[in-house]
């Protein structure tokens, strides 16, 4: 096994008997290191050599310890798009967006990849709000409908499409405005 020897004469170091008195110095130290208070001890290893652990750390990264998920992570599904919504903004990449508030009504076209704005119409423009009679009626969605179409041929925007929003009708002065882009060459995909 492993032999422990223990010699003294490694290292100067006072002697056990002698201690300093406060009345004289009768015995001089031999060191004057912290280290010289402490025993040496030889250890040779000759016989044995410890086993290498297998080193399960590759590489500069620690590995964490794997833990259970929690119950309400475990049950919660991953939000994976469907094949439609991942392509959809590629297939038809124009789309239409119409509001109408209580005074006006506004239209444009934008591309949904880069979000950019292709064509703005609205009734709040100074040319229309000071010609129109009314801004909100028939006619207002029949102009703005003209208008869109109009710029987007402009741009070189033959198609787009319109998405409802959740429980929309495509009635009343929202079908007259798609019907008008419609008539002036707009093909709805």
């Amino acid at each position: 096994m492993a032999s422990i020897m223990s010699s003294s004469s490694a290292l100067p170091t006072r002697s056990l008997d002698s201690s300093p008195t406060h009345s004289g110095c009768s015995s001089k130290l031999t060191s004057l290191s912290w280290v010289s208070s402490f025993p040496s001890i030889n250890i040779s290893i000759n016989s044995f050599t410890l086993p290498l652990a297998p080193s399960l750390n590759k590489g500069p990264f620690v590995q964490a310890a794997w833990t259970r998920r929690s119950r309400g992570e475990a049950a919660k599904q991953h939000n994976r798009k469907s094949w439609k919504q991942r392509t959809d903004m590629y297939m038809r990449p124009f789309l239409l967006n119409v509001f109408f508030s209580k005074k006006f009504i506004y239209a444009k076209l934008m591309h949904r990849g880069t979000s950019k704005v292709i064509s703005v119409a609205t009734t709040n423009a100074k040319d229309l709000r000071n010609n129109l009679p009314s801004l909100i009626d028939h006619n207002a969605c029949r102009i703005i409908g003209k208008l869109i179409a109009d710029r987007s041929k402009e741009a070189d925007v033959y198609t787009m499409s319109y998405e409802p929003r959740k429980g929309e009708r495509i009635e009343g002065k929202l079908g007259i405005v798609l019907d008008t882009i419609k008539e002036n060459g707009i093909i709805f995909v």
